[in-house]
């Protein structure tokens, strides 16, 4: 997202970023770029109490109606449940916070990444238009839970990210269809070019990027390298990310006995990932469910033939065979086989790399996709000036 905000701002797109959370991570890990965009971002939950409370104040004296309709509605979507009512209730209050700061800049639209309910609310309370981006897939697992028809009736427009995430907006809003568009995500590929491609590499170095998570199915690709390894192929797989199922990953991988075999690098910024790209001579995801994967197409760039499950918007980004290989989520034999066969044949996976970039540039090129989304916003704000603040909520 960030990288995609940079290059609205290069087409004269003015944007002030509102984030509901701060950073997860130190300033001191983020990478120049990411620190300077926290710095100028405006954090509801990091503000002092007297702003909010102020908020809500000048929010009820303003629009009385307004905030009355957004405090039923996040009752409603509690649905009766006290837990969920009061989330829905605290989601309110966030909502009223990042209105006022929106109102105060004189905006008049705002796009939301991941704050769709926030989003939801802020257009209750405030006179402001809504549109959204759906990346999927934890928004299409339960599209009731997730109240998407109401959501998808609530904007202005519906931005999705494939064609698959296209097709599961239409399931629960088949009558809103005249409001989707499909924009891709994309990556620089200047900025992610070919790394050096090793024959014969000992061993073959196999990445995987992503949180620690089990919907990332990292313990199938542990034991996906216990199985390559007692079939005698010298392998190592390094795993990017940090997250719940950690502790989990580290017994299984003693158990295994791939001290060594498997290295757990923990949470990398940007710049740091690159560099274990270029030592990649496989990339592998193994994940049950995603959206479509910046990081595919990131190693797809830098000419890293990638193994990945045949889910969701996958297949839109890489073509069985063509551009890399698709295996079945959860199934081990599939993904070892896969990876043996690229082991066993350099030549394929130099093939498949080359396709992979040229998918990439032709297809997701972040400033083509960038120019596309830009004009998406003109189009759809229509009479309304283009030069004036567009606020995109992020986390």
């Amino acid at each position: 997202m960030l990288r995609e905000v940079l290059e609205l701002r290069k087409l004269g797109l003015e944007i002030v970023a509102i984030s509901i959370r701060a950073p997860n991570d130190p300033m001191e890990r983020m990478t120049t770029e990411e620190r300077q965009e926290a710095a100028r971002t405006r954090t509801v939950n990091t503000a002092p109490l007297s702003a909010k409370v102020a908020a809500h104040l000048r929010a009820l004296g303003r629009y009385p109606r307004g905030y009355l309709r957004g405090l039923i509605e996040a009752i409603r979507l509690g649905a009766g449940r006290p837990r969920s009512t009061l989330y829905h209730v605290a989601y309110f209050a966030q909502a009223v916070l990042a209105g006022r700061w929106m109102m105060e800049l004189g905006c008049v639209h705002f796009h939301t990444h991941f704050s769709t309910t926030v989003g939801l609310l802020v257009t209750r309370v405030f006179p402001l238009t809504m549109s959204m981006s759906l990346h999927g897939p934890d928004e299409f697992r339960d599209p009731q839970a997730f109240r998407m028809a109401r959501k998808v009736q609530a904007a202005a427009w519906v931005r999705t990210i494939s064609e698959y995430g296209r097709a599961q907006v239409l399931r629960s809003a088949p009558a809103e269809g005249g409001k989707i568009e499909v924009s891709r995500l994309g990556v620089d590929p200047a900025l992610y070019q070919p790394r050096p491609h090793r024959d014969r590499p000992e061993p073959l170095e196999i990445l995987t990027v992503g949180r620690l998570a089990a919907v990332k199915a990292h313990g199938l690709l542990v034991a996906v390298v216990a199985r390559l390894v007692g079939d005698g192929l010298d392998v190592r797989l390094r795993v990017a990310g940090d997250g719940t199922e950690r502790a989990a990953l580290e017994a299984r991988i003693a158990a295994l006995h791939l001290d060594g075999r498997v290295i757990l690098a923990g949470w990398q910024n940007q710049d740091r990932v690159r560099e274990m790209y270029r030592v990649a001579d496989v990339f592998a995801l193994a994940s049950w469910l995603e959206g479509i994967p910046v990081v595919l197409m990131e190693a797809m760039a830098m000419e890293i033939p990638c193994v990945a499950t045949r889910i969701t918007g996958v297949p839109e980004l890489i073509r069985d065979g063509e551009d890399g290989l698709l295996v079945t989520p959860g199934d081990e034999g599939e993904m070892a086989a896969a990876l043996a066969k690229l082991y066993h044949d350099p030549e394929l996976r130099r093939r498949l790399g080359e396709s992979g970039r040229r998918h990439v540039a032709a297809e997701y090129d972040q400033s083509r996709n960038a120019a596309k989304l830009a004009e998406i916003f003109r189009r759809r704000l229509g009479a309304w000036d283009t030069q004036r603040k567009v606020s995109m909520e992020q986390i």
